[in-house]
């Protein structure tokens, strides 16, 4: 008997060891993941800085949940308070209306859906170039018992962060550099988000991935 507990014991620990069964993959979480978060830079006006960490936040997210009933559990719970850190106040408020950006993921019948594919119905559509961590970040800060973006926090209501590249936050400059000026109406699969608030228009983009762009990312 006593072997027998040991046993029982010893594959207890091994299957709480391996990873939920029911969890997405990363590859198929930083597929879903890239999608999310380049409409998130589109309609929320994301900086990159913005944009690489909210791409890290939503792939966390994808990869911690295991069913049903994790949808909106702890994992989400932390994913909210991550963003709360990345974003500014007035693009939080704008977020927290967008049900497809807000509660992203459903569970049907044992398989996973994104509410966001209602709304964008081209899959093959983007308006960002792959965010700088695409390839290097595969999950893990939102694991952290201290939030991992608790620096970046906006300096000045409705004011976005950059990172300076020496672990530094500063205000964008004052050309607004980083905003996504909106693509042609005319795009098949894309319905536009509402007009922005009076005298609050799209700045400009700036050079590099700052630019909105549609092209066609080979998912790997």
């Amino acid at each position: 008997m006593m072997i027998l507990a040991m046993m029982m014991t010893i594959a207890i620990a091994a299957n709480a060891a391996m990873p939920p069964r029911s969890a997405m993959s990363y590859e198929n979480a930083r597929r879903e993941a890239l999608f999310l978060s380049d409409k998130m830079a589109y309609e929320l006006g994301l900086t990159d800085a913005q944009y690489d960490a909210v791409y890290e936040i939503n792939l966390d997210y994808l990869m911690s949940v295991t069913g049903r009933d994790d949808l909106y559990g702890s994992w989400w719970a932390r994913r909210n308070a991550d963003l709360r850190y990345v974003l500014t106040a007035l693009q939080y408020d704008r977020y927290l209306t967008l049900g497809y950006f807000y509660r992203p993921l459903a569970w049907d019948a044992g398989v996973w859906r994104l509410h966001i594919y209602t709304h964008y119905t081209d899959r093959g559509r983007f308006f960002r170039a792959r965010p700088s961590v695409y390839v290097s970040y595969r999950g893990g800060h939102n694991r952290l018992a201290a939030h991992f973006y608790a620096d970046r926090r906006p300096l000045v209501h409705g004011t976005t962060w950059r990172d300076t590249g020496r672990g530094h936050m500063a205000p964008p400059p004052a050309h607004g550099r980083g905003h996504v000026a909106p693509p042609p109406a005319h795009g098949r699969g894309h319905v536009a988000p509402p007009p922005a608030a009076p005298g609050r228009g799209h700045a400009a983009p700036g050079p590099g991935r700052g630019r909105a762009h549609n092209t066609h990312h080979g998912r790997r």
